[in-house]
Formats: C-alpha cells, sequence, structure tokens
C-alpha cells in the first residue's frame, strides 16, 4: 500500500489526468442479476468530481450496453462512459450495426437462448453487438460447464464470432471490442499525460496493456493481472477514488500559474518582452522577437531565467498599467513603482536588430529587492555574471549584454551551473534606473538622460495612436489592439510576427503548444488590413514590399510558403527543448515551426487583399505590388485545384478544404479590381478563373443535409473559416446558404463567448479551447445578415476576455473558464478590430 501511495501521489500531479474504471466488480459489487448492480455511491461520487475539476477527466468502461451502463449510472457533466467492452461510444452505435451483423447475432442469440434454457438459474444478457451467458447463478454447476463448452465448440468458432470470456460469464459477439483500444481513444481525445485505469475482470487486461510507465494500473480481487498495483475488493475502490480526489484538489489549489491573459508586453519592434503581473520579466528574447531567449521562466520556471524587482518589504497587491497609447508600463505597489519599456528612441524601431535596452525605472520610498537570473539559450547555456564597479556582465554570450546599475552592491549567488546577481536599495537615496543593455559590454552612463528616452518612447506609440479613427464600439480597446499589431512589426523590415511568444498550450497540461515569433503572410496580411480599416496605411505599405521580396526569391510564386522569419528567411525544422518543463507543465516547448513545409494555399487571398485595399485608399502602390498581385493569381491558376493542409494547419493529409478554395477566389476576384484601378482592364481569363472557382465551391462545398459549407469537400463537419464565404463577398448577405450555414455554426461550433474552429478529430492529443477570432468572424457575418443584436451581444461577450492590459491570447475554455496559447495574438486582435468596425458601421 505504501508503493501503491507513492503512485497514487505522481498520478495526482499530473498535468493532464485521466482516471477511468470498469463498472462490475469495481465501481459496483458483483451481483446475481444485472441490473440489481448499483455504483458505490463514494466512488461514484468520487469519481463525478474528478470529472468536473480541472485538467482531469473521468470514464467508465464497461462491458454492459451503453444504454444499460446509463441506467446503472447517473449522469454526470464530463464523465466518458463506453459500453460493449469499449465498441460503444454513443447512442447511435446500435443504429449503425451492419444488417449482415444484425443477422448473425440474431442467430447467436438463438443458439445462446437455446443452451442456456437447459441450465437453471443461468442468464441470457442482450446486447448491441454480442450476447453474453451468465451462468453465475447456475443451481447444476457441471451443466454449466457443458453448457459452456457446448458454446464453445458451436457458435463461438462460427465465421465473425468472437468470445469474450469473464468471471462466470461468457460473452459471444459480432463486431470487436477492446477496453484498452477505447482507453487510447480517450486519452487521446482529452490528451492525458497519466492514465489509471481499475478493473477486475479479464477484459479488463486490455485496458491495463496499453498503459505506459507514468500510468497506474489497479487490479481489484484475485488473479493473474498486468496491472502494477492490487486492491482486494471493489469496496477498496471508493478508498482509492476519494485519496486521488484529495491529491489532485491539494495540487491543483497549490499551483501558482499566473493566467496567460495577466501578462504585460513590452516592445521595440525588434524584440518583445514579457511581464507577469508582479513586474518580474518572464521572457525576452535577444537580439530578435525569434532568438533564443535570456528570461525564459513563463515557460521553464524560474531556472529558466527572469528579473524581478519589488519591494523588499509587503506592500499590498500591485496594480499595473500601460502609459496611455504605448508599451511603458507601471507596476506599483503602495509606496513603490516600476516603470518598464523597451527604449524605442532615436530611430531604434527601425534600425537593424541587436541592439536592445530593457529599462526598469524604480521610483518611490522603501527598499527595493532586486534580483538578475539572465539564462543564456532558454537555460541551456551555463550563464556566468562578471560584477563591475557600474553594472554586472553576463559572461559567454554571442553578443555581449550587460546591466548598467551604477552604485549598487552586488550579491553574486550559484544556482546550479549559472548565477544569479542580487542587490539591495534604499529608494531613499533616489529613483533607480536599472538597464539592460542587449548589443554591447559599455557600462558608461547614457548619452541621452533616462527621462527622455521614455518620453520619445511614449511619443512613438501614442502619436501613432492619435492618427487612427477608431470606431464607437469599444474605441479604447479597438486603440490597444491597433497598438498591438503595430508591436508585433518588425520596423527594420515590415514583417509582422503572429504573437510574442513559444509554446503557450493551447491544452492547459497538453502538447499542443507552438512558437508564433514568425511571420505568416496571410496573417501578417490579414493584421495589416484591419489597420487600413482604422486609417493606417503604413503598415500595409511596408508588408507589401516585404512580401514582394519574398516573393520575388522564389523561383515561381506558387512556391510561397506559410511561414517565414522576420527577415525572409526559411525556418529551420522545429525542435523541442525537452529541459523546459513547459508553462503550466504543457510540454514540449517548441522552437520553429512544422508549419512552414505545409501547403496553404488560402495564403494568396489575403495578400491581393491588402493590395486591392491600399490601391481603393488611393495609396501609392508601385509596380512591384502590381507584379506580387500578377503572381500571386498565376499560382492561384496553377493551383487551386489542389488538396492543401488549410488555414488551421493540421498535421495530416492533404484535403480540398472550402476555405482555401474560398480564398483562391478571393485573390483573384481582388485582382481583378486592382487591374481595373491599375490597368484599366483586367486579363480575360481572369473573370473566367473567378467564376471556375466559385462554381466548384457551390458544387463541391455545400452539403444539403448538413444545410451548411463544410471543413472539406465531400466532408459533413464544420469549420468556423467558411464564414469567409461572406467575409470575402462571394455569397452576398442575403443568400439563404450563408444563413443556414451561420445557424449551424452557432448550434455546434458556438460555445459560450467563443467558437470553436471544428469539432473533428485532427489527429492531435487533448481538447483545445475556442480560437477568438472565430467568435469575431461569425460576428461579422452575423451582422451582415442583420442579427445585429445578436452579434453585439457575442461580441461584448467575446471583447470580455481580454486581460486587464487590453491582451488578448488564441484561445478561450468555456468549461475551465481560461485564455490559451500565445501571447498577445494578433488574430484575436484583428478580429476585434473588424468586428468592431463592422458594428459600428450602419449596415
Amino acid at each position: 500500500m505504501m508503493a501503491l501511495e507513492e503512485k497514487l501521489r505522481a498520478a495526482a500531479t499530473s498535468p493532464i489526468l485521466l482516471v477511468s474504471c470498469d463498472f462490475d466488480g469495481t465501481l459496483a459489487p458483483i451481483v446475481g442479476h444485472p441490473s440489481e448492480a448499483r455504483p458505490d455511491p463514494v466512488a461514484m461520487g468520487a469519481l463525478a468530481e474528478l470529472a468536473r475539476m480541472p485538467h482531469t477527466h473521468a470514464a467508465v468502461i464497461s462491458g454492459r450496453a451503453l444504454a444499460d451502463l446509463r441506467s446503472v449510472v447517473a449522469a454526470a457533466e464530463r464523465l466518458y462512459m463506453v459500453g460493449s467492452h469499449g465498441a460503444e461510444f454513443d447512442a447511435t452505435f446500435a443504429e449503425n450495426v451492419p444488417a449482415s451483423l444484425v443477422l448473425l447475432l440474431a442467430r447467436v442469440r438463438s443458439e445462446v437462448a437455446r443452451v442456456a434454457a437447459r441450465v437453471e438459474g443461468s442468464l441470457v444478457e442482450d446486447k448491441p453487438t454480442a450476447v453474453a451467458f451468465h451462468y453465475r447463478n447456475a443451481t447444476d454447476v457441471d451443466a454449466a460447464g457443458a453448457a459452456v463448452e457446448e458454446l464453445l465448440a458451436g457458435p463461438a468458432g462460427w465465421d465473425g464470432v468472437r468470445t469474450r470470456p469473464g468471471l462466470r460469464v461468457l460473452e459471444l459477439s459480432v463486431a470487436p471490442g477492446d477496453k484498452g483500444k477505447a482507453l487510447a481513444a480517450i486519452r487521446h481525445r482529452v490528451g492525458a499525460a497519466t492514465v489509471v485505469f481499475m478493473g477486475d475482470d479479464v477484459t479488463d487486461e486490455d485496458a491495463f496493456g496499453v498503459l505506459g510507465d507514468v500510468d497506474m494500473g489497479v487490479k481489484i480481487g484475485l488473479g493473474v493481472s498486468r496491472a502494477a498495483y492490487r486492491v482486494e475488493s471493489h469496496t477498496s475502490v471508493a478508498e482509492v477514488l476519494t485519496r486521488i480526489v484529495r491529491l489532485r484538489r491539494e495540487w491543483l489549489e497549490g499551483r501558482d500559474l499566473t493566467p496567460i491573459e495577466r501578462h504585460a508586453m513590452l516592445s521595440d519592434q525588434r524584440t518583445l518582452a514579457v511581464l507577469d503581473p508582479r513586474g518580474r520579466i518572464t521572457w525576452l528574447c535577444v537580439p530578435r522577437v525569434d532568438s533564443g531567449a535570456i528570461f525564459a521562466e513563463l515557460v521553464g520556471g524560474p531556472s529558466r531565467g527572469y528579473f524581478e524587482v519589488r519591494p523588499k518589504e509587503a506592500m499590498g497587491q500591485p496594480v499595473q498599467a500601460y502609459e496611455k497609447d504605448s508599451f511603458v508600463v507601471t507596476t506599483a505597489w503602495g509606496g513603490m513603482t516600476v516603470t518598464d519599456y523597451l527604449d524605442c528612441s532615436a530611430g531604434r524601431p527601425y534600425q537593424r536588430a541587436g541592439r536592445s535596452d530593457l529599462m526598469r525605472v524604480v521610483e518611490g520610498t522603501g527598499r527595493v529587492l532586486v534580483r538578475f537570473a539572465p539564462r543564456l539559450d532558454f537555460g541551456r547555456t551555463p550563464t556566468k555574471l562578471t560584477v563591475h564597479e557600474d553594472g554586472v556582465e553576463i559572461e559567454g554570450a554571442v553578443d555581449p549584454m550587460v546591466l548598467h546599475a551604477p552604485g549598487l552592491r552586488w550579491r553574486v549567488i550559484a544556482e546550479g551551473a549559472s548565477q544569479t546577481a542580487e542587490a539591495e536599495v534604499d529608494l531613499g537615496l533616489g529613483p533607480l534606473v536599472l538597464e539592460l543593455r542587449c548589443g554591447t559590454a559599455s557600462l558608461r552612463d547614457a548619452a541621452i538622460p533616462e527621462v527622455e528616452r521614455r518620453a520619445q518612447t511614449g511619443r512613438l506609440w501614442s502619436a501613432w495612436a492619435a492618427t487612427l479613427r477608431v470606431p464607437t464600439v469599444r474605441p479604447e480597446q479597438v486603440r490597444r489592439s491597433a497598438l498591438v499589431l503595430k508591436s508585433l512589426v518588425q520596423g527594420p523590415t515590415g514583417a509582422m510576427v503572429a504573437a510574442a511568444t513559444t509554446s503557450l498550450p493551447e491544452t492547459l497540461g497538453g502538447t499542443r503548444n507552438w512558437d508564433y515569433r514568425y511571420c505568416w503572410p496571410r496573417d501578417s496580411s490579414l493584421s495589416a488590413a484591419a489597420l487600413i480599416k482604422l486609417g493606417n496605411t503604413g503598415v500595409a505599405m511596408k508588408l507589401v514590399d516585404w512580401l514582394a521580396n519574398v516573393v520575388n526569391s522564389l523561383e515561381s510564386p506558387e512556391r510561397l510558403r506559410p511561414i517565414y522569419d522576420v527577415t525572409g528567411r526559411d525556418l529551420g525544422p522545429e525542435a523541442e527543448i525537452g529541459e523546459l518543463a513547459g508553462y503550466g507543465a504543457s510540454r514540449p516547448v517548441r522552437i520553429g515551426n512544422g508549419a512552414a513545409g505545409q501547403v496553404q494555399l488560402d495564403v494568396f487571398g489575403p495578400i491581393v487583399d491588402l493590395v486591392a485595399m491600399l490601391v481603393e485608399r488611393g495609396s501609392p502602390v508601385t509596380p512591384e505590388s502590381w507584379r506580387l498581385v500578377e503572381a500571386a493569381v498565376r499560382a492561384v491558376a496553377a493551383r487551386w485545384k489542389e488538396p492543401d493542409h488549410g488555414i488551421w494547419e493540421v498535421r495530416g493529409p492533404k484535403r480540398h478544404h472550402v476555405h482555401s478554395k474560398v480564398m483562391c477566389w478571393q485573390a483573384v476576384d481582388r485582382a481583378i479590381l486592382v487591374a481595373e484601378h491599375l490597368r484599366g482592364k483586367p486579363a480575360p481569363e481572369w473573370s473566367a478563373l473567378r467564376e471556375e472557382i466559385a462554381a466548384d465551391i457551390m458544387a463541391n462545398g455545400w452539403n444539403e443535409k448538413r444545410g451548411a459549407f463544410t471543413f472539406v469537400y465531400g466532408g459533413s463537419s464544420l469549420d468556423a473559416a467558411v464564414l469567409y464565404i461572406g467575409l470575402t463577398g462571394l455569397l452576398p448577405p442575403e443568400d439563404p446558404r450563408l444563413r443556414s450555414t451561420v445557424e449551424r455554426i452557432r448550434a455546434e461550433l458556438l460555445e459560450g463567448p467563443v467558437v470553436y474552429r471544428y469539432r473533428e478529430d485532427d489527429g492531435l492529443p487533448g481538447i483545445e479551447g475556442g480560437i477568438q477570432i472565430c467568435t469575431f468572424w461569425l460576428v461579422e457575418v452575423m451582422a451582415m445578415i442583420g442579427m445585429r443584436d445578436e452579434a453585439r451581444a457575442l461580441f461584448e461577450k467575446a471583447a470580455d476576455l481580454a486581460g486587464p492590459l487590453g491582451l488578448m491570447t488564441e484561445e478561450y475554455d468555456p468549461h475551465l473558464k481560461i485564455c490559451l496559447g500565445n501571447i498577445p495574438q494578433a488574430y484575436s486582435h484583428l478580429g476585434l478590430i473588424n468586428a468592431a468596425v463592422r458594428l459600428a458601421s450602419p449596415s
């Protein structure tokens, strides 16, 4: 039992835990008649409580028919129930059994009934694809044994019939059922890192057989078993489950995990830093946003680097805010304020990456504790510090780095292979200025005073924001979202990254962790287009130049990749940093992005649409921009009939995604508009191509039975991205197919304040949250088709998901009520802008 206790403690601390049990003999005692079985109330209550806990899942996998199981197990929220030894996951199972199997089962049932009639006290149990001969209560043991032998020699040997011996029961089935496969399927569905399975029967051995070293199998009772642990009887199951509940609750409540959306971000348009609500720098990559991190606590814990400045004595909870329309952030306690920014003075945002200064200005009263713990390359390289009179030097970095902090008396502490510098300062001596200089070893005083550098930094952001024409719907939040998009722009190149971070999870504790510190031509074009709607064309003009340079470097335009680094170069292979624990134990932490090697044909639509928006507004687009449009149309003409991986970058085989076809149509449609403005008339073949693509989408993308455009040609599942059929103008607002698609998406993909992109299995473990941009797409299309009140109500709920500083993540889990994914997510912010503009317009 000591070993059992240790294993239970380990399981209870799993990032995502799945606890599953057999029913008869495990949750309920073995009784004479199956209908008389009732689960132990304590055991069942514990299992139901586990199902309700965050990042925890529970299941009952039984040999009973699913309907029978549901009749004896009270339904509980998020409790998975599987019948027929793992074959029966839903109520439609019996309805879809092939006719040939129904006939075979009837023959088997007749034969079992004939044999059982001679054995007094025996019972025949019918199931959707099986019949079970129970002889536990047989009055004549020899007669029961003879009956079993007769069944094994007779119908058990027929083609298509499978036998499952159990505890004084013999089941004959005409369909495969395997508790191990069922358990593996649920594990994949929820993305469980650890599985606990408890069972007593022979068929439970299949489930024990799929468990790994981190998992836990518990056998109830005697008998040879693959399970590593054992309890005496079903009465012990309640004790084990109750113990898991207590241990799990203690662990969940003891985690100190800062919600992702409550972080702040700094930018100098070359790199980005992330602060937690206490003003602790937990993320910074240098020299560029896609470089290695020197502070990676956000995804690796304190041992991976942080920069802390806080009151030595408790002063209550800090309050954090941006200075108006800037990325200068203040963290204020009762008597002390820390002001943080990445220096944007002297035109730095437009200079080549390599020299960035992180400024930390501490003002107020009392004593301040400073902990400087840089860790080179995500902490994979030992980091040594050398103290000088005016600061601290980081040893061993490829580019020099120093912390300018004159007058501080540092204490260097060894922490494993690296070092941390610690100091205390009395603010009674005046404000403290800490300056982390990346790209130089100079510890001389700066030529420009800090107060002027701060003012220039603030003006860079606020002056730009002042030029925007924000809508009347949530104007301050729209302005902050626009600033976020601007902050994600690489000043020297014009490229735009999708987010500041890598590997913040889409499933907390799971493996859906991706690196978003790169430029997606599609995402960047959509972001720049959102800014055009607010009156800013500068970001779009520079991005179009960057895109033109990328396309010009290709052998042919149809080879445009989905992702590039911010200089326009191809990404290296995706890699995992195994040493990092991940945010909330969400592993692996990834660098690079494997989707760079995918085919995503939707990319051309947003690019051409961006050029068209500039042309419509009279922007001075260059001949190079026209050639970019021509190249995009050539690419569409060459490849639009091909399958691709789609906007969601599903890591599976290529398919004919409806959204991708729609965006190919958009590319040609908007190219015709550009041609009319710049060349007087488009090439005649462009109109024909546009009509051909539209006809193909209408013929193959619409599913009459579902009453909606679907994920892929010939499919039946939904995809929120098909809302672009309305957003692009491919279908007019009054088309009944568009309204019907909206209604199906609302019914099946909308949950609480968020829309899921799809519900089908994408081959990855775990259940992600709803995607915030999908919600805003739905808001826009609802407003277009006349559902303005419903659209505004949904918009308000979605906009409220932003953090206290206005930053938005990629996803939101409506069950756990937590934000998920990298921050700040360009998609979410551009979606909010577009939806607000749409709602503010009269039609």
